[in-house]
């Protein structure tokens, strides 16, 4: 297959390795508004570099990887669905709820294929947990903790950029939370603080976020989140039934230190995990394994367009929630029943 990959940021250049040495890639193009980045990223992968982005629909490929900046994302998707070509997008697909449905509103036109980059599905971790709560093994659920914490904040020019932590950073969680249940989040009640570095107040953002959520067969969760966990890279999810209880993301590696007395107490961590590229390589591998069985018609999508619009509709939920200090319900949100 030849594979066309826009952007070559952190993520990007994590992507463009796979990639490159993916036996089932015969050829890889890298653009980047920053020619010379694609350039450098492109030599030390063995793939071509293209001037930008145009050449690389001009150019033909099979299939197209966006990894861009996310106010590029949108027009991108809608440019790959009018070329035909199935494609694979970072999330989010756009920042606000009506860049997101224009853009899904062209691939369900074109009738092609679009996969979202929520990675913790092809985490083995989060895939267990859906399957031992599937088997019943759990009973009842009636509680999910889910927890996403990064272990220093971005640049200060990210954070306008970002949408916020509900949507950059919780939106993982809120994808995981439904794909691990089985169950739709039907009201949330959000709140947030903007204590730390000015440059979150400046921004209009928080550092550190909690929302209570509610799902449709009663099922409470808590998200909370945070950009100053100075232990580490921290995320994990517990699962609690009538008959179990169950954690994804508790290892020797997990950034926690207990101080209960005694020899049975662990310590912290010696190796913590420093950020989200190393905690989640092996997904974020599988799930470019599985756009490009995809793209060939090999297999289902995993994760359309449907399923990053309702975690964005559930962070924007949040942020209202938060806005407006009250239980927002989803059903205010606006969604897509117009979508083929």
């Amino acid at each position: 297959m030849r594979i066309g990959l826009i952007g070559t940021g952190r993520i990007g250049t994590f992507h463009a390795e796979v990639l490159g040495r993916h036996p089932e890639v015969g050829s890889l193009v890298v653009a980047d508004t920053d020619a010379a980045r694609a350039a450098a990223v492109a030599r030390s992968v063995g793939a071509t570099a293209a001037p930008g982005p145009h050449e690389i629909f001009a150019w033909g490929v099979d299939a197209v990887v966006i990894c861009s900046a996310t106010a590029s994302h949108a027009e991108l998707i809608a440019r790959a669905a009018r070329a035909g070509l199935p494609a694979f997008c970072e999330k989010p697909i756009a920042l606000d709820l009506p860049g997101t449905i224009r853009a899904l509103e062209a691939v369900g036109a074109a009738g092609t294929e679009l996969q979202l980059g929520f990675m913790r599905r092809f985490d083995a971790g989060y895939a267990a947990a859906r399957e031992r709560l599937r088997s019943g093994r759990l009973g009842r659920l009636h509680t999910v903790r889910a927890t996403s914490s990064d272990p220093a904040p971005p640049p200060a020019g990210y954070l306008p950029l970002s949408g916020g932590l509900y949507r950059d950073c919780l939106v993982h969680d809120f994808d995981i939370i439904r794909w691990v249940t089985g169950r739709e989040i039907t009201e949330v009640y959000a709140t947030g603080s903007d204590a730390g570095p000015p440059m979150f107040r400046e921004a209009g953002d928080v550092a550190t976020a909690a929302a209570v959520l509610t799902l449709d067969d009663g099922t409470l969760a808590t998200a909370t989140a945070t950009r100053m966990n100075g232990a580490g890279y921290d995320v994990r999810l517990e699962l609690a039934g009538e008959l179990d209880q169950i954690a994804v993301g508790l290892t020797d590696r997990t950034p926690l230190t207990s101080v209960e007395p005694g020899p049975g107490s662990p310590g912290g961590p010696e190796r913590p995990w420093p950020g989200f590229l190393e905690r989640f390589a092996p997904a974020y591998e599988a799930e470019l394994t599985a756009f490009l069985r995809l793209a060939r018609g090999e297999a289902p999508n995993p994760c359309d367009g449907r399923e990053a619009l309702e975690a964005l509709r559930i962070a924007e939920a949040c942020e209202r929630s938060r806005a407006e200090r009250r239980v927002v319900s989803l059903s205010e949100i606006p969604s897509l029943p117009s979508l083929p």
